[in-house]
């Protein structure tokens, strides 16, 4: 199963960025062609997602020949996605950097359809799958990782709750939009009501992805992520984080140590071009929280499927591969 989604086109001598900016409203294309250009798309929300930054990332690099100043702009770029600084020292140490970056790009589209087809064995027929923010093709270089798992079990009849995902409202845009292209049942909640649809029962399963795995199985992911795992202890939900092995930074012993981006005041105080907050008014706006390795039931990875995750448990499948 594919995606009909292409989130990264790369024509050579340029790099296109489907705008997620733009959507659901309009599908169009952010042309890039130096290291400078890629960044500032980055930065701007152009093209998102851990994975998919990553392999932007490695295509600007393309643009700019391995300049030290393109590996530069580029990790300056985003904070908190590792996988960002993952694909620049591969980058680094490449003989020939196009090849490297399709190399990136052709591993991340392997990794996610291994991942779905791990995952999906672990979410039950009919299963009411809950996520949050927006894991698809769109975040990815065109197949997903959380909603990977979720494409991958599609046989199963399953239906999906999708949280709107404040502020940025990744949810509401982008994985309802991707869902409704599927044909896969969703239904779009605020992410205030996750807690009551969790007590009513009407939530089976959660999965979400991740931006940084610390070496411990603490996670980073979108702001919210940490309080659906708190719910679904208390609820007794299952609750998933799909990531590629890209994602896991053993050089971070807890997520205690992952810096946590904070993006400007403008995404809390209104969208687009209504503003709903008074002027004036004090604003925080992390982009990302931790939830514990304690939390989280399982952590699926192309790998293998590392149930209840420890710091040992995540080092050997990061040393030996299985």
């Amino acid at each position: 199963m594919s995606s009909a989604v292409e989130p990264i086109r790369w024509k050579g001598d340029r790099l296109e960025l489907l705008d997620q900016r733009l959507l659901p409203q309009k599908t169009a294309y952010v042309t890039c062609r130096s290291a400078g250009e890629v960044a500032q798309a980055i930065r701007d929300m152009v093209v998102r997602g851990a994975p998919a930054i990553g392999c932007a990332a490695a295509f600007g690099v393309v643009l700019s020949n391995g300049s030290p100043e393109s590996y530069e702009v580029l990790a300056k770029s985003r904070p908190t996605a590792v996988n960002l600084f993952w694909a620049l020292e591969r980058m680094k140490k490449a003989k020939d950097l196009e090849s490297e970056a399709r190399a990136i790009y052709d591993e991340d589209l392997a990794a996610n359809r291994a991942m779905g087809s791990l995952g999906a064995n672990l979410i039950p027929e009919r299963a009411r799958v809950m996520t949050h923010c927006n894991t698809g093709a769109l975040a990815t270089a065109g197949f997903g990782t959380a909603l990977g798992v979720i494409r991958s079990a599609k046989d199963k009849k399953i239906s999906v709750i999708a949280n709107e995902t404040r502020p940025y409202l990744q949810g509401a845009r982008l994985t309802a939009w991707e869902l409704v292209q599927e044909g896969i049942p969703c239904t779009l909640i605020t992410d205030s009501m996750a807690g009551h649809l969790m007590s009513k029962g009407e939530v089976d399963v959660i999965v979400v992805g991740a931006d940084r795995i610390a070496a411990n199985g603490d996670v980073a992911n979108k702001i919210g992520t940490y309080t659906l795992a708190v719910l679904a202890k208390r609820h007794g939900i299952p609750f998933y984080v799909a990531a590629p092995l890209s994602t896991f930074d053993p050089s971070i012993p807890d997520g205690s140590k992952i810096p946590i981006e904070e993006r400007g005041a403008d995404e809390v105080t209104g969208y687009r071009e209504t503003r709903w907050a008074p002027q004036g008014v004090s604003v925080r706006n992390p982009a990302f929280d931790i939830t514990p390795a304690e939390l989280i039931t399982a952590i699926i990875c192309e790998k293998g499927v590392i149930l209840a995750p420890t710091r040992e448990k995540l080092q050997a499948l990061i040393s030996t591969g299985v």
